[in-house]
Formats: C-alpha cells, sequence, structure tokens
C-alpha cells in the first residue's frame, strides 16, 4: 500500500486541512490525552538545514505520544557521503514508521517519498514549508475563528513561505494579497495554482489595506546569505513597520515563521505589539504537528 506522504499542503484536501487544524486546536488544550498514541514508533528526521522550532516541534511530539524520534544531520548517515536517494529511502523506510526532512531542494523531498515505505514530512524546502502553514492557520482559528473569504497580506519575499500561503489560500478559501520587489515574486505556476484566490499587488500598501491577517518572513532565507546586501536594497519598502499594520483592520493579526531580523523585514514594535501572535504560532508548530503525526502515523481513520 501506497503510504500517505505530506509533501505540499495539496497533499492534503480543505476538509483535511480544517480537521487538522482543529485537532491541534484540541490537542493543545489536552496535551497528554493520548500517551500511547505512537508507543513503539520512531520518526527518522534528516537535517540538511539547521533549525529550532522544527526539531523541538517533532521530537516533542512524539515523546508526548510515547513515541521517539532520531536526529540526523547530514555528516551522521550515507546521504552526506553520496548515498543515493532512493537508496537511503529504501533502507531507513524498512526500519522506521515516519520520516521528516528539513532540506535544500524540493526535489528531494519528492524523489525520497517516492521510494519510501512510510509517510515522508517536508518539514522545510526552497518551495514550501507546508508545516509552518499547519501552525499559522492553527493561530488564526483559535484568535479570529474561521479564514474563509479573509484577506491575508503577504510582504516581502515570494519563497517557500509564500508558496505555502498560496497553497493554504486554495484550500481554506482566503484571499491572498502578495507584495514583493518584482524580481522576488513567487512562481507564476504556483500562483497559477490559486486561481482567484491570488492577487499580486503594486505596493506593499496596497497588500495590506484592511487585511486581517500581515505575514512576512526574512529577507535572505538560509542560503541566501550571500545575497543579504542586494536583498536589503530590494526590499526597504517592503518593512512591517507600525504605520504599514496602520493600514489593516482593526483586528488584524501579524505573523512571522522566525526567526525574524529585528529591523529588517519588521520592527520591535510590531513583534512585541498587541496585533502579533508569533509567540503562539511558534508554539503551536508542536500542536499543529503532534495532529500531523497522529493523522499520518497512528492508527485512527482516516480523516
Amino acid at each position: 500500500m501506497v503510504p500517505k506522504h505530506f509533501i505540499t499542503l495539496l497533499d492534503l484536501s480543505g476538509e483535511q486541512f480544517r480537521a487538522l487544524i482543529h485537532r491541534g486546536m484540541t490537542l493543545k488544550k489536552n496535551p497528554g490525552c493520548a500517551p500511547d498514541l505512537l508507543k513503539n514508533k520512531v520518526l527518522a528526521m534528516l537535517f540538511e538545514k539547521s533549525s529550532t522550532r522544527t526539531r523541538i516541534s517533532f521530537e516533542t511530539g512524539m515523546a508526548q505520544f510515547g513515541g521517539s524520534a532520531i536526529f540526523l544531520p547530514p555528516r551522521d548517515t550515507q546521504i552526506g557521503r553520496g548515498e543515493p536517494i532512493e537508496d537511503s529511502a529504501r533502507v531507513m523506510s524498512s526500519m522506521v514508521d515516519g520520516i521528516m526532512l528539513r532540506t535544500d531542494k524540493h526535489e528531494t523531498v519528492v524523489k525520497f517519498a517516492k521510494y519510501s515505505k512510510v509517510p515522508v514530512i517536508n518539514g522545510l524546502t526552497d518551495l514550501f514549508h507546508p508545516c509552518q502553514l499547519l501552525a499559522d492557520m492553527q493561530t488564526f482559528f483559535e484568535s479570529r475563528g474561521n479564514i474563509k473569504n479573509k484577506k491575508i497580506a503577504w510582504i516581502g519575499d515570494g519563497n517557500n513561505m509564500c508558496h505555502s500561503y498560496i497553497n493554504a489560500a486554495k484550500l481554506l478559501d482566503f484571499d491572498l494579497h502578495i507584495a514583493t520587489p518584482k524580481n522576488y515574486r513567487p512562481k507564476a505556476s504556483i500562483v497559477a495554482e490559486g486561481g482567484d484566490r491570488i492577487k499580486i499587488a503594486s505596493s506593499p500598501e496596497e497588500a495590506v489595506k484592511d487585511a486581517h491577517l500581515v505575514a512576512t518572513d526574512v529577507w535572505a532565507s538560509m542560503g541566501q546569505e550571500g545575497e543579504q546586501a542586494s536583498r536589503t536594497i530590494a526590499f526597504k519598502d517592503y518593512q512591517v513597520n507600525k504605520n504599514l499594520m496602520s493600514l489593516a483592520s482593526n483586528e488584524a493579526l501579524f505573523m512571522h515563521c522566525l526567526p525574524a531580523h529585528r529591523g529588517e523585514e519588521v520592527t520591535s514594535a510590531v513583534m512585541e505589539g498587541p496585533q502579533s501572535v508569533i509567540w503562539d504560532e511558534a508554539e503551536n508548530r508542536l500542536h499543529a504537528q503532534k495532529a500531523l503525526l497522529e493523522f499520518l502515523l497512528g492508527a485512527q481513520k482516516p480523516m
């Protein structure tokens, strides 16, 4: 039987996405409700990129469900020495119950899933960051209720987070207004998949006007440090600050996947301000991913 993978949000239906959100909210309120759900099950975690939230949330989630997780940096596996992905996938998936990869190239996760006998989870690639969107959407639902038909603004780089917001807009039926410098827009093919729910704004101000959520990310992601200077110039008018947030709805929330470069893509005043839910958003990585682990690795009926 082909395992259920989580490579992008589009591996879920809209109904499944909403079910995961609500399950994450339930698990947050009752953290010890299923202590033996994943007893004796093991999640292998491959990291090509460093992490705080991804590693801690998956390890803690497995522990709270009675299972365990193995942290595998590239230097500790044969992948780091050039073993073909398909070979590693076959071997590893014969010994564990699930595999999470946080890697550079999206193709690596896709290929790994093709040859894996167990569920594969995308913990981040250059194209998508679906686990973060589970947490972001749970945070919105907790704070404001249903996101359907709400206006969401994405400000900054058209990166993996932006791509996953596009997928979320398609599944959860909200309107996503994207403001990026011309040379840093999201991939046209991914924008097209979002359909009429996606709008490319002419400015950050246009995108944020009356928005119910304003989200951003760093201007230079991991692996782009050499572009920091040029990106700082390109994104200088894309900072989320009090003036920009004042254009949003009075009920607007601010989100950032973290880590943030305070004073660059967002000011400390916004991060620490009353509209910011970034700390709830970070914590919800744990609860949302526990719901995902239950869905993929648990013995419950499919959603």
